[in-house]
């Protein structure tokens, strides 16, 4: 075993009969993030999705004996903990560890998951056990991964009653429970409902708090939240990760599921094999909260009751991770986010933004909308591409009709240009920019490649970043005291155009096409680069195509 590529990592925990929580839980979510999974069984449960019937604990001896084979043979770079069952176990594992580490600084990452009572409310942990976690096995830990009625616990033991019910209250737990002797703690929210308002208050009132929206629409995304649900009433899961000189929240949806069995096991698993892996604690638990949600959203049917999370959907040879409910667009997400800076310095580009307030001189915007008519001759041609390139009638279909809209276009964009005094003959006798001729031949090289998702990933560039504008206008207008100025503004019809409904259906369109073919090819990690390199290739150009224009100042 290569130890650097594959790290090994320990789980202390009980056995669930079922398969979705416990020990079997971890070494699933151990080798879905490439580690080798190690087992010491506290207890036996004979448990399925509607409950535990039954718990018959290890003999402690025999849990200190399988925790020093393991350790005297394969140096764990992780351990998590989850049942231990009884206070002779936990005070067992604890003082194995002490013994085998010659001090708490030499212990690997561990994690602490302080599994008190099942989902079905058995309890899992007996009360004298408490106060030994909290006095010789928290005091190693690196983090403590507790839910709402363990974090209460936890705190009733020390003998401080704290209720928690909102994220103010989970804050301030999380910082009570890091006087506990860990590095750090997880307060999970599944069990607190909050909203989006919740979070904006809190980070309003807190400098010193931070978020990680894994799950959710980040700026210069408009194009996906016109398309997907508000988030503003939506109900939402929040993490607490407290350390000593930091805190951050975790924000994802709440997601309405039975398929919940061991998502806190799983999550602590993941993390473990993350920090074996070097990953810093906000990473590992960025990653953790967005593979377990994944794993909720797509679960399959187990059993009758409360079914296990999906810890496979991350085996599955997928860069681009399948649509969900609150992420239908996977892929558009990750092509903006490749070419983040690219993409914002492009949508809110000076040209846009004097373009809004009116202020973009005549002449800019007339050499704009006649090289832009220049365009659209090298963007039917691409489309003519993709026709032959098309495999099916109705991929021939929509190319086809692309181009007659194109056409169509046309005809509308000469009506445009002779309100501005263009004639048909002075779009004819335009001498193409440098800036249109190299991306409109960029378009066609990267048609006759022989890669029609290329030649889309390209032309989807254009369609998606003009909506992107049109939208980022429009919600910047609809502000109080907005910089944005529509009222006898000479460019409003064209701000209009690219906000509207016509072109924003044409945008779904797009989103649509882009998203299926990932479904139906998902891309190696080679042909992924490529797709990211053209995105970011096209949102340069398309750049460079404002740059032009106002390089006539």
């Amino acid at each position: 075993m290569d130890g650097t590529s594959t790290p090994a990592v320990l789980t202390i925990a009980g056995s669930d009969s079922s398969g979705g929580a416990g020990i079997q839980a971890d070494l699933k979510a151990f080798t879905a993030f490439g580690c080798y999974g190690m087992s010491v069984i506290t207890a036996l449960t004979a448990q399925n999705t509607t409950g535990v019937q039954g718990v018959h604990p290890s003999p402690p001896e025999f849990v200190e004996q399988q925790l020093r084979s393991v350790l005297g043979d394969i140096p764990p770079r992780g351990i998590k903990t989850g049942m231990l069952f009884d206070a002779n176990n936990t005070r067992a594992v604890a003082q194995v560890l002490k013994a085998h580490y010659a001090d708490a600084s030499q212990v690997p990452p561990l994690v602490v998951d302080p599994v008190c009572v099942s989902t079905s409310g058995h309890t899992l942990l007996a009360p004298d056990a408490i106060q030994v976690l909290i006095d010789e096995l928290c005091p190693l830990a690196t983090l403590v991964t507790p839910n709402k009625a363990e974090a209460e616990l936890l705190l009733s033991q020390k003998g401080v009653s704290h209720q928690i019910s909102s994220l103010e209250d989970m804050i301030s737990a999380s910082e009570e429970l890091l006087t506990i002797g860990s590095k750090a703690v997880l307060l999970k929210g599944g069990h607190v409902e909050l909203t989006l308002a919740d979070v904006e208050k809190v980070v309003t009132a807190r400098s010193d708090v931070a978020v990680v929206r894994e799950e959710l629409l980040l700026d210069n995304m408009e194009i996906l939240q016109v398309h997907e649900k508000d988030l503003a009433s939506r109900p939402l899961v929040v993490d607490v990760l407290k350390e000593a000189d930091r805190t951050t929240l975790f924000v994802s949806p709440r997601i309405e599921s039975t398929s919940t069995h061991g998502t806190g096991c799983t999550l602590s698993a993941v993390i473990a094999s993350l920090l074996a892996r070097g990953q810093s604690l906000v990473e590992a638990t960025r990653q953790a909260t967005s593979f377990t949600h994944v794993g909720i959203e797509t679960a399959f049917p187990v059993g009758k009751g409360h079914g296990p999370l999906n810890h496979l959907h991350a085996l599955t040879t997928r860069i681009i991770p399948p649509p969900t409910a609150s992420n239908p667009h996977p892929l558009t997400r990750i092509l903006i986010q490749s070419a983040a800076q690219t993409w914002k310095e492009y949508v809110e580009h000076d040209f846009v933004k004097q373009l809004a307030q009116g202020t973009l001189p005549r002449e800019c915007f007339i050499h704009f909308i006649k090289q832009d008519y220049l365009y659209l001759k090298y963007y039917a041609r691409a489309y003519g591409l993709l026709v032959a390139k098309s495999s099916t009638y109705a991929s021939i279909q929509s190319a086809t009709q692309t181009i007659i809209n194109v056409i169509n276009e046309v005809a509308t964009h000469k009506t445009f240009c002779a309100k501005w005094g263009i004639s048909e003959e002075d779009l004819a006798a335009t001498t193409e920019s440098p800036s249109t001729t190299a991306y409109g031949a960029y378009l066609l090289d990267t048609g006759l490649q022989g890669d029609s998702a290329k030649l889309i990933m390209a032309l989807a560039a254009c369609l998606l970043g003009y909506g992107e504008v049109g939208l980022w206008l429009k919600k910047e207008a609809a502000k109080p005291n907005s910089w944005v100025k529509l009222e006898g503004n000479i460019y409003l019809r064209w701000i209009e155009d690219y906000s509207g409904e016509h072109y924003q259906s044409a945008v779904k369109l797009g989103l649509e096409t882009i998203e299926s073919l990932a479904v139906a090819d998902p891309p190696n990690t080679l042909r992924f680069q490529e797709w990211c390199a053209i995105w970011e290739k096209c949102t340069r150009l398309e750049k460079g195509f404002w740059d032009a224009s106002l390089k006539l100042l």
